[in-house]
């Protein structure tokens, strides 16, 4: 029993660790004053102000844009990556492949971003291309940096999975191509749309590479939060940092309700 209590105390104390301070930002986003350390009331001022901010919106809406695009091109790329990895044991480089797409996942975003900067800027001077840096080179920046983790998800459900089903369905008469379209497909969806979220969440939450490959004009949501907040924290941005969770949470019960229903109708 004694142990049992120990545990339970740990337990409580690392989630109040972990979601105090989140509690503690909400509830100061309700605050009346403008000062975080004193409560004169509940009011929604700030929220009102978060309306009126229109450098956080505009920030926002363009880190939505950037992060949509970079985990699309993600997902194309890195689907094709994974698919290759599991699909082609004999393709030609496939190690030194594997370990190109490793590379993202364990280098620091320091260096990632240092290293697209020198190629944007190389490019630029050589070729041209790209005219500057902004949303763009940003976009770019986020999908190479993305493309790994979708390539990993997919490569990982794909092996899981077997080629069982597949070679059944070219048995059956059917081709490469449609055995791709019917079977592999269906069975990569799960994986794909894994890692567009995962990989549209990253960007979204990126701060070190969008400001070595951002420019004038291209400034991201954490580029705009980082910035205020060397000033010091803000109820404007506990507001905003609420609206984020709130959206969060609500996205997350959504997909939770609706994969509670694909259980029940399969059920």
């Amino acid at each position: 029993m004694t142990r049992s209590r120990f545990l339970t105390a740990w337990l409580l104390g690392g989630l109040l660790f972990l979601y105090g301070p989140i509690a503690v930002l909400v509830a100061t986003s309700f605050n009346a004053s403008s000062l975080m350390t004193e409560w004169t009331g509940f009011s929604l001022r700030w929220y009102r102000a978060l309306l009126h901010d229109r450098t956080l919106i505009d920030a926002a809406l363009l880190s939505l844009r950037i992060a949509a695009v970079a985990a699309t091109g993600a997902t194309v790329l890195g689907g094709l990556a994974g698919f290759a990895l599991a699909r082609m044991p004999n393709l030609a480089g496939r190690r030194t492949m594997a370990g190109l797409l490793a590379a993202p996942l364990v280098l620091p975003d320091l260096l990632i971003g240092l290293s697209l900067l020198l190629l944007f800027v190389a490019s630029e001077m050589l070729l041209g291309v790209p005219n500057g840096r902004g949303a763009g080179t940003v976009a770019i920046a986020h999908a190479t940096m993305c493309l790994s983790y979708v390539a990993v998800v997919v490569e990982a459900r794909l092996a899981a999975g077997g080629t069982v089903l597949e070679m059944a369905a070219m048995d059956l008469g059917a081709g490469p191509v449609m055995a791709f379209l019917r079977i592999t497909l269906p069975l990569m969806a799960p994986a794909l749309v894994s890692g567009w979220l995962l990989a549209f969440t990253l960007s979204l939450d990126d701060v070190v590479v969008a400001s070595f490959t951002s420019g004038p004009g291209a400034t991201t949501l954490p580029m705009v939060v980082y910035s205020t907040l060397r000033l010091g924290p803000t109820p404007v941005l506990n507001a905003l940092a609420t609206v984020v969770l709130a959206l969060a949470a609500g996205a997350a019960a959504a997909i939770w309700v609706l994969g509670r229903r694909g259980e029940a109708a399969a059920g």
